[in-house]
């Protein structure tokens, strides 16, 4: 019997920008937001968010339809609100936001995702470099203001990663935590939550700093959290028990990674561990589809950057001297990567 031939799959995914998009500008529109707890009408929410009469029905439905938003009745007196997640992760006001990263995808990454093509035939960045700008750390770093809603917003989304980590991955062993480009001080203050024995470190670059201890001083953490200045391209790292790494390894290229990780290494005693949280691709490279998308996107973004497997991490990690290695799945297509020294 001949197979089925069906292009619906073909299809979907020819037109998923159209999905994205829609959420994308719904997140731009802050119509989540908007709606907080209540409920509007099409010709309500519309006039709100200041939008033509013609795309409202179709944009607010498609909404319903992909399960971004609920909808009670039907027709003009149909009433919108926020389904369970978005109310929690999208509506500005509540502490579990993470709208900061489709806002970045939306206002920069959807135009530079165009030029994939040319990143695969040149191997060069399609974003802000392209045109011999900044990167997006360079340009980010130089403003205070600007730094910190980025942090804030890129920090969020890895909040469930960091509380998996602190359920997972025993910690007993151990008293001290050196967490490397530690941003706000996330990984450290849900970790510290979690088990009252350790003390961190947050190293970040000096920009970073006084942001982070406005954090962890929020926290009433000063006492076991402390937030250090420095560049880890540069400078040595500071010596724990624990070394983490989340979302670092994969920003840079091989060089970088390795001495990323021999850094990790010698700031280690023995018996130390190292963890890197990442996007990790299945060894037979089949299956974890938002880490081969995330190692594009370091194409896209960087260049040389990619992510990588379980594999790679445990032949990088060997050959620097790590004996003994540990995967951990946390939320999602994020799991930890460790190394024992």
């Amino acid at each position: 019997m001949k197979e089925h031939l069906d292009p619906g799959h073909i299809m979907q995914t020819a037109t998923a920008f159209w999905a994205s998009k829609v959420l994308l500008t719904a997140v731009e529109l802050d119509l989540f937001t908007t709606l907080g707890d209540g409920k509007m009408t099409a010709p309500q929410l519309g006039k709100t968010l200041g939008l033509h009469p013609r795309g409202t029905y179709d944009f607010f439905d498609a909404l319903v339809a992909l399960k971004f938003l609920n909808r009670n009745g039907d027709g003009p007196r149909g009433e919108y609100e926020n389904t369970l997640q978005t109310a929690a992760f999208l509506n500005k006001k509540s502490p579990n936001y993470i709208g900061g990263m489709p806002e970045m995808l939306n206002s920069r990454l959807f135009g530079f995702w165009n030029g994939l093509g040319t990143a695969l035939r040149t191997g060069k960045p399609q974003s802000e470099l392209k045109h011999g700008g900044k990167s997006i750390f360079e340009d980010l770093y130089s403003n205070e203001v600007t730094l910190g809603e980025f942090l804030d917003a890129m920090t969020g989304f890895q909040a469930e990663n960091f509380t998996q980590l602190a359920r997972k991955f025993d910690f007993s062993p151990y008293k001290t935590v050196s967490d490397i480009g530690g941003a706000l001080a996330l990984l450290s203050r849900i970790v510290a939550n979690h088990h009252h024995h350790l003390s961190f470190n947050s190293f970040d670059l000096p920009p970073v700093a006084p942001l982070a201890q406005k954090h962890i001083e929020a926290a009433g953490m000063e006492q076991r959290i402390q937030a250090i200045a420095g560049d880890f391209l540069k400078e040595e790292l500071p010596k724990a028990d624990v070394i983490t790494m989340g979302n670092i390894l994969h920003d840079w290229n091989l060089d970088n990674k390795k001495m990323l990780i021999r850094k990790a290494y010698n700031a280690l005693p023995e018996g130390g561990a190292f963890i890197a949280i990442e996007n990790l691709i299945d060894d037979a490279r089949r299956e974890n589809v938002f880490g081969l998308l995330m190692s594009l996107n370091m194409l896209i973004e960087f260049g040389d950057a990619f992510d990588y497997t379980g594999a790679d991490f445990r032949e990088w990690c060997s050959e620097i001297g790590f004996k003994r290695f540990e995967f951990i799945h946390l939320a999602g297509p994020t799991s930890a990567a460790i190394a024992y020294k």
